[in-house]
């Protein structure tokens, strides 16, 4: 394992923490905060070690195969997290280390998962930060390293993107990575800058429009009040927040073939159709099982709308207790937060693209039971799907039931209700934050034990990462020389 380059690498996710933590310096100096000084302090550091790590260990080989990429990913996004939660924890507005880094892994990895009672009661330098995190974790720093940085990773930074990139098949719609990498960072801030633009032409100041851009992009559902996004009483508002979320868990890919002006390609995308319909087939069933406890149709479509984008892209935002809903609509929404967004997108869960591929390996089994001589390929827009991808689909699903088991059991240690807990586990697996009973859209986890919490760390890093690069950690044989 190329450990130089592990270093190095690490180095230069401090290097540009360090830099991203000055949005919360400069918003703290604008509002009069003295907390601006521990993200400025935190940033120093950050910057010194990361430049003593690409300068002291500047490794003379920069080829990276997959294992130490994915061993780099994932020491890169634990890093990340205890840098910065210690602002949180240092200004003593987040007085436990846990609880700090709790908050930080959820705004990282975009879960939205908040250990928070009064959200209103953090600084705006704080508050600014919490929603960064989420921009900062959409895309993914590694992508943005890849952008930069020329030649990381040698010919095999493919792994890099790969560890970090949701999805079970991980392409490039332009020959050179590094170009692939600053096109999709390219189409992120676009994305975010037009979504602000258009909820301040709603009313929203500046402050509110950033950081509801912020974590509408990374598909993370952190917001400034405590009552969430239900605090802007403007269905406008709403409804720009929902379309964006929608297109925030589209795969990138597609917004790619768009500029590139390859319509037919873009629009032969399976996962894209399959998406747009299970989320059609939620909103309309929720909105007739709920219409009659809104004043009109079109209330219940506007809730149902809302919430639908919010949970099958694994945002969160909510604008209202789903809690009241009937058995029917919550059923509905635990089936979707399993589901997920798009591969290639800022969204968790499972991912469509997988759910499309376990479908088709059932059906071709089905097909080979009537007709064995048959020789079938599992396909994917038209294109063979390789059989390492398909047996990585389901090493991944073996591994994702098993982790949540094993999360549950060990958090039904604090007797919580059963829905309470089961969807606590599958909120932060699949990177989604709120779940039902006292983790629903007006709870918070801040009643869980530490064990528990830990445990909700761990869901949340794996669903981020795919589960595969974080257990690679724990494997001392990847640790071996080869």
């Amino acid at each position: 394992m190329n450990k130089r380059l592990i270093v190095y690498i690490l180095g230069w996710v401090l290097i540009i923490e360090a830099a991203a933590m000055q949005i919360a310096t400069v918003t703290s100096f604008i509002y009069g905060e003295h907390e601006g000084f521990y993200f400025a302090g935190t940033g120093a550091v950050c910057a010194l070690l990361g430049i003593l790590a690409i300068k002291v260990k500047k490794p003379k080989n920069m080829v990276l195969y997959q294992k130490a990429g994915f061993a780099a990913t994932a020491l890169s996004w634990i890093i990340m997290s205890l840098a910065g939660c210690m602002p949180f924890w240092l200004s003593g507005e987040i007085p436990s280390f846990i609880d700090a880094f709790f908050e930080t892994v959820s705004g990282f990895t975009t879960t939205g998962s908040t250990v928070l009672v009064d959200i209103e009661s953090l600084s705006s330098c704080m508050l600014i930060w919490r929603s960064f995190l989420h921009w900062l974790g959409g895309m993914g720093v590694i992508v943005f390293l890849l952008a930069i940085i020329p030649k990381l990773g040698g010919q095999q930074n493919i792994y890099l993107m790969k560890a970090e990139s949701p999805g079970p098949i991980v392409g490039k719609a332009v020959p050179h990575m590094r170009n692939y990498a600053a096109l999709l960072y390219g189409i992120y801030i676009g994305l975010t800058a037009l979504e602000i633009v258009l909820l301040m032409l709603g009313g929203m100041g500046l402050f509110d429009a950033l950081n509801t851009g912020f974590s509408t992009a990374g598909t993370g559902g952190f917001g400034v009040y405590n009552s969430n996004l239900a605090a802007y009483d403007s269905y406008y508002i709403q409804t720009v927040v929902a379309v964006f979320m929608l297109l925030f868990g589209i795969n990138f890919t597609f917004y790619i073939l768009l500029l590139a002006r390859k319509f037919k390609q873009a629009f032969r995308i399976e996962e894209l159709w399959v998406y747009l319909g299970i989320t059609a087939a939620a909103v309309v069933m929720i909105t007739i099982n709920i219409s009659s406890i809104y004043p009109s149709l079109y209330d219940a479509f506007h809730q149902s709308f809302f919430y639908v984008s919010s949970i099958i892209t694994t945002t969160g935002f909510g604008i209202t207790d789903v809690n009241e809903w009937p058995e029917f609509s919550k059923a509905v929404i635990v089936i979707i937060t399993f589901i997920g967004a798009m591969a290639g997108s800022t969204g968790g869960g499972f991912k469509i693209s997988r759910i499309i591929l376990l479908f088709k390996e059932v059906r071709k089994e089905f097909v080979l039971l009537v007709h064995p001589r048959n020789v079938r390929a599992v396909k994917m827009d038209g294109k063979t799907v390789d059989h390492k991808v398909m047996r990585s689909t389901s090493v991944f699903l073996v591994l994702y039931i098993g982790i949540f088991a094993f999360s549950y059991l060990i958090v039904s240690l604090d007797n919580c209700d059963f829905t309470t807990s089961f969807t606590a586990v599958a909120a932060n697996i699949n990177n989604t934050g709120p779940g039902l009973g006292a983790v629903g859209p007006v709870g918070n986890y801040s009643e869980f034990s530490l064990i528990s919490k830990i445990v909700f760390i761990f869901d949340m890093l794996a669903g981020r990462l795919e589960l595969f690069p974080l257990l690679l950690l724990f494997a001392p044989s990847a640790w071996k020389k080869s």
